[in-house]
Order: structure tokens, then sequence, then C-alpha cells
């Protein structure tokens, strides 16, 4: 995937602002911007703390690494809403990127490839590139509620 910069770019290394120079070969970032085929116009990047590609944190939180032919396990942590897969109306923008944000927090790791507002106001952010978890519910002010 290429990331290019819009230009209006932010660069944030770890809660600090840092430079396009800071984002290099193996650096764990979170890109926040708009997908257009294999190229992410980046509206902000922050660079991870630690350098491992977020190996570490991703391993505490208990994310599972994505291997073809695994199956995903049917487990789900915290509060999970009764809601159908599918539903809901896909945002974007500083919603989407607020989300997103929450989301990496606490379950770093995977793409997020897209955010959607559910019925009741919460969100759905939807981890590909990993077995688990796959969807992570954010309340309505952007905390974490659960995740399956």
């Amino acid at each position: 995937m290429t990331v290019t910069d819009a230009s209006s770019t932010k660069y944030k290394k770890g809660t600090h602002r840092a430079s396009a120079r800071a984002v290099k070969k193996g650096a764990s970032v979170l890109v926040l911007g708009t997908v257009d085929s294999a190229t992410i116009t980046a509206t902000q990047v922050i660079v991870q703390p630690r350098g491992d590609g977020g190996a570490a944190a991703a391993e505490a939180a208990g994310v599972i690494p994505f291997q073809q032919g695994t199956p995903s396990p049917a487990k789900s942590v915290g509060q999970i809403p009764d809601y159908t897969e599918g539903e809901g109306t896909i945002v974007s923008g500083k919603t989407a990127d607020k989300a997103t944000k929450a989301a990496q927090a606490v379950v770093p790791g995977g793409i997020n490839n897209r955010v959607v507002q559910l019925s009741n106001g919460e969100y759905e952010v939807h981890n590909i590139s990993v077995n688990w978890p796959h969807h992570v519910f954010v309340s309505k002010d952007f905390k974490v509620l659960g995740y399956e």
C-alpha cells in the first residue's frame, strides 16, 4: 500500500508532532485518510512508539495475527450491541478518524477499512488483516465498549 500526503497532512510521534522523516520502513504508524485502490491519501499520520510494528502492544491486547486457513475464534470482550452485521451507515472524516483512533488505542494492529454508525449512535470499526478482533464497538463519545 502506498501512502501519499494531502496538503494538510499532520504528522505526530506518539502524542508529539513529527515530520514525514519519522515514517521509515518498518515503523508502526496509524494512517488516517482516504483510500483509492492501493493508495491512502493521509490526513494524519501517527508514529507509534517502540518501532516493533505494534506487535508487542497488539499481543498484550490479545490481537490474533492473520494466518491464512486459520479460523477466527468466536469470542468477545466487553459490551457487544445487538446488531446485524452490515447494518448502519458508513461514516467518514473526523468522526471515522476518532472512532478508528479509539479502536486502535485499545486493540492495535490490523487495518480498519470502514467505520459504521449503528442505529443507536454507537460505532462499529471494521478491522481486517487480523484473525481477531474483527469488530470493535465504540460509544458516541469515542470510548471502546467491546470487541469480537
